[in-house]
């Protein structure tokens, strides 16, 4: 007697799967060379004209000319701290999306920045704060204390995107009326926070950079390793856990992740907004809901968008610059309004 052999399974899945990583491979290989043109452009490019041939020998013959030192010891740093702030910015907007399960959810959006902020100009007006170590320790408490309270105010588990949006956009309207507060009735903090409270890389050193590097980078790293367990809970806290994923250590890491990176940017450039909202949108349009290509895709594109927006914030007022927190502010504002006034918001 013949017995029928079950079907082989179609390749046609496989194949497809195949493709869809291939195309993903290719895309986030092209946003890496999209960013290197762009940090290129950031060296090159600034509120003084120069040649790119004396671009180019600030940068492998320094001899201590005003123009290496423009390129060497201010654009170069200033580049730097760009792709680790984009970077921060862009992954913590990723990270709280899919945590919150909420499409508008963003450091600036949430208050997280504006905590770090406040948390930040307290330390400068009242204790004397005054190096770049005390500020980035400062910006964490104050970054993880408000996370908290707009989670609470927001309710908590049963929170939604509308009530978090609201509590944080209540949280950010008191915290910014309390650092102008501050400021009018301290000249010498108003004097030292008036560009860093806009958002603004102008003030970038390679000090700046060594000092929050360290932050930022095991930021993104947790943040990264989270892909896998943000993927399963995006399908709801019991399928998560029969998937094996651990919801509790899920949600703590990436607070710690959330609260490193916004922290640590927040310190080092004051608090600039947008970016981690726009981006994750962006991403997800590009790579379909799975988070470990909205990171790894969101890790390179804004600080593509930050870079981007310095450039130009350099260019149209020249010789002035306008500072890159505004530029954001400007391009994200309009696109904020459009995700609110969608009909079918982007589900996570």
């Amino acid at each position: 007697m013949l017995v029928e052999s079950p079907p082989e399974p179609s390749a046609a899945p496989v194949a497809a799967s195949r493709a869809r990583h291939g195309a993903r491979a290719a895309g986030l290989s092209a946003a890496l060379a999209v960013l290197a043109l762009v940090a290129v452009a950031s060296i090159a490019v600034g509120a003084k004209q120069m040649p790119l041939d004396e671009v180019w020998h600030g940068l492998f013959h320094y001899s201590g000319t005003p123009s290496d030192v423009v390129v060497r010891d201010l654009r170069v740093p200033r580049t730097l701290l760009g792709v680790l702030v984009g970077l921060a910015l862009g992954l913590s907007g990723a990270v709280m999306q899919a945590l919150t399960r909420n499409p508008l959810a963003e450091p600036g959006i949430l208050g997280v920045n504006a905590g770090a902020a406040a948390a930040v100009v307290s330390a400068i007006s009242f204790l004397g704060a005054s190096s770049l170590s005390a500020f980035v320790w400062w910006a964490f408490l104050g970054a993880a204390v408000v996370s908290v309270v707009v989670y609470v105010l927001g309710g908590s588990r049963s929170a939604t995107p509308v009530r978090l949006a609201l509590a944080g956009t209540a949280a950010s309207a008191a915290l910014v009326g309390y650092i102008n507060a501050v400021q009018l009735m301290d000249s010498k903090a108003l004097d030292k926070l008036r560009f860093w409270t806009v958002g603004s890389l102008a003030s970038a050193t390679m000090d700046t950079v060594r000092e929050v590097a360290p932050f930022l980078l095991v930021g993104a790293v947790l943040a990264l390793s989270l892909g896998r367990p943000l993927n399963a809970m995006a399908m709801g806290d019991d399928t998560a856990r029969a998937l094996g994923a651990h919801l509790t250590r899920t949600r703590i890491a990436a607070m710690v992740a959330i609260t490193l990176l916004c922290g640590a940017a927040t310190a080092a450039c004051g608090p600039i907004v947008f970016i981690g909202l726009m981006i994750p949108h962006l991403v997800r349009l590009i790579t379909g809901p799975d988070m470990r290509w909205v990171l790894a895709y969101s890790a390179v594109l804004s600080p593509v968008l930050l870079l981007g927006t310095d450039v130009i914030g350099r260019i149209v007022t020249r010789p002035a610059e306008l500072q890159v927190g505004i530029v954001t502010a400007l391009v994200g504002g309009p696109v904020f309004i459009y995700l609110v006034r969608r009909k079918r918001m982007a589900q996570l």
